[in-house]
């Protein structure tokens, strides 16, 4: 087996080293010399969310992804994901067909509903229509892959006659469905011909099997190729286990409680932690030699094609980040190709 490494980020504001909160536009420019420690390290992918709400600086990825395609060279950009049911799928193509050009055919756009609902009434949707909204547009969207003019009828926007976009991609655009771990979902992305970016969370990531088998039989049963299965989870590398465990813990318990009072989550325990840590857990933390045994156990398990660590989380300093990033693309990376080669 060969994986590909990649690197996700919500854009977390962060604290700086005195404790200070970073403004939003120091964490989006510090998210940009990320990406280019990421392409420098070797790693295959880079990746930011989409948010509208305090605690995360990225409301834009497509001009943050622009800014690092400016500044790298070989790294796939994309995001992580774009929230196609509260966007117009003609400018998401548009925007990333755009992206595609500047970075040199690098390119990505992984689609999903969010796990926020903010963009909803922001942008003017009923949250009565979540499953409709991301249906029709995936539809929509799907056409617009094809580079030719797209007649389309929906409920959720304007029809479209003979419409076409600009400008057009050179070789296609790559591009995903985020899923949490949805039978219908997993069929769904099959149908339409996508990649399956997996978001494991919470909870081990065997529970995940079924899913990828299904989304392969689909993909049969639809007359498509194989196409990639990719993973998105959180986590954070150091030089040591505890060091790893003690920076990325406080950061990880303020992130999820302030989102926790919201959803009703009971707050966040060490006890957790641990049991998120180990081997039926979904976070990857720890020195380079732990992180990579359990992503390369993970990667087994699913048969995946690809890894995205969501190293960003809560607020982790800026300095940090970096040196998780290092150790990601320099010792972690190739201990994973090497324990899945002897494998």
């Amino acid at each position: 087996m060969n994986v590909k490494l990649g690197l996700d980020t919500f854009g977390d504001i962060t604290f700086d080293d005195a404790g200070e909160r970073t403004s939003d536009a120091q964490t989006i420019r510090d998210i940009v010399d990320e990406a280019v420690l990421a392409d420098e390290v070797g790693l295959a992918f880079f990746g930011v969310g989409e948010h509208h709400r305090h605690e995360f600086a990225v409301s834009s990825p497509e001009i943050v992804l622009a800014a690092a395609a400016g500044r790298t060279k070989d790294i796939h950009l994309g995001t992580a994901v774009t929230v196609l049911s509260s966007d117009d799928p003609v400018r998401v193509y548009e925007r990333f067909a755009t992206l595609d050009a500047v970075s040199g055919g690098r390119a990505e756009v992984i689609l999903g509903r969010g796990s926020f609902i903010e963009s909803f009434p922001l942008f003017g949707y009923d949250l009565g229509d979540y499953e409709v909204l991301f249906e029709e547009k995936l539809d929509l969207f799907s056409q617009l892959m094809l580079e030719k003019p797209v007649t389309w009828q929906g409920t959720t926007r304007a029809a479209l006659e003979k419409a076409d976009v600009f400008p057009k991609t050179e070789n296609g655009l790559t591009a995903w469905v985020g899923v949490g771990g949805s039978p219908e979902s997993v069929v769904r992305t099959a149908r339409y011909g996508y990649g399956l970016m997996l978001a494991i969370i919470g909870g081990s990531a065997a529970r995940f099997r079924p899913y990828v088998d299904l989304y392969h039989r689909s993909l049969d049963s639809f007359g498509r190729p194989q196409l990639p299965v990719g993973i998105h989870s959180p986590g954070h590398i150091a030089d040591t286990d505890e060091q790893a465990w003690e920076e990325l813990y406080p950061a990880m318990e303020a992130n999820r409680n302030t989102i926790g009072k919201e959803r009703g989550w009971p707050p966040y325990s060490r006890l957790q932690f641990q049991n998120d840590l180990g081997p039926e857990g979904a976070i990857y933390a720890g020195s380079p030699e732990t992180v990579a045994r359990k992503i390369a156990a993970t990667v087994k398990t699913l048969g995946a094609d690809r890894f995205d660590l969501k190293y960003a989380n809560g607020t982790l300093s800026h300095g940090k980040l970096l040196h998780s990033i290092e150790l990601y693309g320099t010792r972690v990376a190739p201990m994973v190709q090497d324990l899945l080669a002897s494998a």
